[in-house]
């Protein structure tokens, strides 16, 4: 099956396989392969244990992330990836699914090289902080 590229304005769309529910828009202005990055964040969440819940995976352009990230971290400038977590690894009740949070990829800042910032986003929602054992797990996921 070829690649879902996702284009510019295309809005959104979801995604349901093992568990874990990922829910795609693409506001970035350019086509993106949300399916290779939906694989990929399902890849990382298995890795790291997590077998259900939903995640938000948004596209957006530099304006836009550039906003999210001085509203949120106070830095006025673009980025790669931010993560807005939820639920985390934390304990649930059980009832609803595992809330995992979102990740915001700027594919016009990335690139070709997306793939980095959003496993680095996507161990961010599990509460993983910077520091050696997060570039360890970095380096297996983002090959």
């Amino acid at each position: 099956m070829a690649p879902r590229d996702i284009g510019p304005g295309a809005g959104e769309h979801r995604s349901t396989e093992h568990g874990i529910d990922v829910e795609v828009a693409n506001r970035s202005g350019v086509e993106v392969d949300a399916d290779a990055a939906v694989a990929l964040a399902r890849r990382v969440l298995a890795g790291e244990g997590v077998v259900d819940g939903e995640l938000g995976l948004a596209f957006v352009p530099p304006a836009e992330i550039r906003a999210l990230k001085a509203e949120h971290l106070g830095i006025d400038e673009v980025t790669d990836a931010l993560a807005f977590p939820i639920d985390g690894l934390d304990e649930l009740p059980d009832g609803p699914p595992r809330q995992l949070g979102d990740v915001v990829v700027c594919p016009q800042f990335v690139g070709d090289a997306w793939r980095a910032p959003l496993v680095h986003a996507v161990l961010h929602l599990l509460g993983h902080d910077h520091g050696d054992a997060m570039s360890a797990r970095e380096a297996v996921y983002a090959q």
